[in-house]
């Protein structure tokens, strides 16, 4: 099997570092306007103790985008340091960053578990194939 070194790949990791940072700078506003709604003193900041509701989903959205998203980065440059980045993988981790934005805009909102959990679990599951694809380079390469 030819290797495939393609670096489609990091588009995708670009797209949720993206996600990341759309949801750094919402936090930095729900914060502010807590602030000056007089709900939360920046005080509270300082040890992220008591988030005030304001930004309490968008805080909790950011933490979670340090969890599952982590093992699909990995995985992005190992698909792609071992040869195996190929157009599966690559859609595998557009679909990844799709669900990441799907469960942000639902965490960050109503923050409905019945809908957040599938977007959820769409994520695990491309994580879970783009580790299987690179079992499956690995094991024939």
């Amino acid at each position: 099997m030819t290797p495939h070194y393609d670096p489609a790949i990091f588009w995708p990791m670009i797209g949720h570092f993206l996600l990341v940072s759309i949801v750094y700078v919402l936090l930095g506003i729900r914060r502010a306007d807590a602030v000056k709604a007089g709900s939360a003193r920046i005080s509270q900041f300082r040890e992220n103790r008591d988030e005030p509701a304001e930004s309490l989903f968008v805080r909790n959205n950011l933490e979670n985008q340090f969890e599952l998203p982590v093992l699909f980065h990995i995985t992005c440059l190992a698909l792609y340091v071992t040869g195996a980045a190929t157009l599966p993988a690559v859609l595998l981790a557009w679909i990844f960053v799709a669900s990441r934005y799907v469960h942000a805009w639902i965490h960050i909102t109503s923050n409905r578990i019945r809908y957040r959990q599938p977007a959820f679990m769409v994520g695990v599951l491309m994580t879970v194939l783009m580790w299987a694809l690179l079992a499956y380079h690995l094991a024939v390469a």
